[in-house]
């Protein structure tokens, strides 16, 4: 009895887990089956595709072929007709050489020349042609070349000074002083003379003193003196005391003082001109020609004027401005020297600008910015082309009444001079002389050498800034009356 009850649940559990496993084996069954037939549907799915994109695939491929055979034909047809159009070309080119070779013979026996003979003719015929060719082309290349150089120049030259506008200052060798009053000559004098004595012999300076109301003259040809004297009786009149030893003290004072504006001068050029890296003693030096003038035009003044018309041409040409600008502004620098050591101004400042360590081409555009030397270097001749535009441009320098009538009286002197001058007018302040010749006894030929005459003595005589123009002119002229 007790087995029956222990085997009973042992039955039921292994029949539910029989049933388990039997309804899982079922759903897995079904589940396969289900399987298989999507599989089966979708591999029929693509082998239909497939086929239908071989069915694609083999229409494509017939069409191309057909194209093909198509172009293989057409080929086959042009290599045909080409070949034939070859067998022209030759049977062509045979009749050519043919008829050239019959020519050459009936030209060889009419000329009575060989083919090598008559070639070297035409060779010949052919190279003296090309000389004269070359000879003009020549001529005519060098011809354009001269004029765009000139005018090329000329706008250049022209446009650099346009484009600077300079102040100048009037020359001269003694400066004017204006006493408060009258009374101040006497303090000036001093007692027997000899406070004019010491100031004379302390600043080397003439003082000049006459009969003019409340007004003394300084009078040297030093202008750093003269305006340090100058300094100097400005302080003693404006402290009243004037007596030996007050005048070396304010005299060593105002030296002092000229000293530093001359330093201050030079550093205010290298800035005007974008200068830098210069010994202070070139700049000390280049500021005492603020002092200086050089046919009414200050030096300093057309040291910096010439800086900027080199640095400009320089710039126009595609040339480094700056050393350009650095030649010309110390080219003049040797007009500081001059009386101290031998030589001319451009010698002397090439040779101390070399002892300040300045760079070759520098020294060398000192040296030659009047000729002295031959330019070698497109700063050298730079130089010199701002040195003439500056000096020499309208209303860059002064001359005295006296010698600008002389001159225009000489002008029409040696016009007269020559045979045939009927007038000779001198026009434009001087630059230019109009020569008039009477036509019966002066011609075309004459006139262009009269010309050259006059041009010629008047740059060997004469001293003029800038250029003069000589105009000849022949004129003929019939005159009748209608009555």
């Amino acid at each position: 009895m007790r087995i029956a009850v222990s085997a009973g649940p042992a039955a039921s559990l292994l029949a539910a887990a029989v049933l388990v496993a039997l309804v899982t084996a079922w759903l897995l069954a079904r589940r396969l089956r289900g399987a298989q037939r999507r599989a089966a549907a979708e591999a029929e799915r693509a082998r239909r595709e497939t086929e239908r994109q071989a069915d694609r695939l083999r229409a494509e491929l017939d069409r191309r072929e057909e194209w093909l055979t198509g172009e293989l034909d057409r080929l086959r047809v042009r290599e045909g007709e080409l070949a034939e159009r070859s067998a022209e070309v030759a049977r062509a080119r045979d009749e050519a050489e043919e008829l050239v070779r019959r020519r050459a013979a009936e030209l060889e026996r009419t000329a009575g020349l060989s083919a090598d003979q008559a070639r070297a003719e035409l060779v010949r015929t052919a190279e003296a042609q090309a000389h004269r060719a070359a000879a003009v082309a020549v001529r005519e290349i060098e011809r354009a070349a001269r004029e765009e150089g000139e005018q090329r120049a000329r706008a250049i030259v022209a446009g650099a000074i346009q484009r600077l506008a300079a102040e100048q200052t009037a020359e001269t060798a003694v400066s004017v002083f204006r006493l408060p009053t009258e009374e101040m000559k006497g303090r000036v004098i001093g007692r027997e003379g000899r406070n004019i004595k010491t100031f004379e012999a302390v600043t080397g300076v003439n003082l000049i003193i006459d009969d003019t109301p409340a007004v003394v003259q300084l009078s040297c040809f030093d202008p750093v003196r003269r305006e340090t004297a100058r300094l100097t009786l400005e302080q003693l009149v404006e402290d009243g005391r004037i007596h030996p030893l007050r005048i070396e003290h304010v005299h060593a004072r105002s030296r002092a003082e000229v000293e530093r504006r001359c330093v201050r001068a030079g550093e205010d050029a290298l800035l005007a001109t974008r200068i830098g890296g210069m010994h202070p003693e070139l700049v000390r030096t280049l500021g005492t020609l603020r002092y200086r003038a050089s046919y009414g035009q200050n030096v300093l003044g057309h040291l910096v004027e010439s800086a900027h018309l080199a640095g400009m041409m320089a710039a126009e040409l595609g040339v480094d401005p700056e050393p350009v600008r650095r030649a010309a502004l110390l080219h003049d620098i040797g007009k500081a020297l001059s009386h101290e050591v031998e030589g001319s101004h451009a010698a002397v400042g090439a040779d101390f600008a070399r002892r300040h360590d300045e760079p070759a081409d520098v020294v060398h555009a000192i040296a030659a910015h009047h000729g002295e030397v031959e330019p070698q270097t497109v700063e050298a001749v730079l130089v010199q082309a701002a040195d003439a535009c500056s000096g020499g441009r309208p209303g860059a320098r002064k001359e005295s009444l006296e010698t600008y009538v002389r001159r225009l009286a000489r002008l029409e002197e040696i016009a007269r001079a020559h045979d045939g001058v009927a007038d000779v007018y001198a026009m434009q302040a001087g630059r230019e002389v109009r020569v008039m010749v009477r036509p019966e006894v002066v011609d075309d030929l004459g006139a262009q050498v009269i010309a050259r005459e006059v041009a010629k003595q008047v740059a060997q005589e004469l001293t003029y800034p800038g250029q003069i123009r000589v105009t000849v002119v022949r004129e003929s002229r019939v005159t009748e009356v209608a009555r």
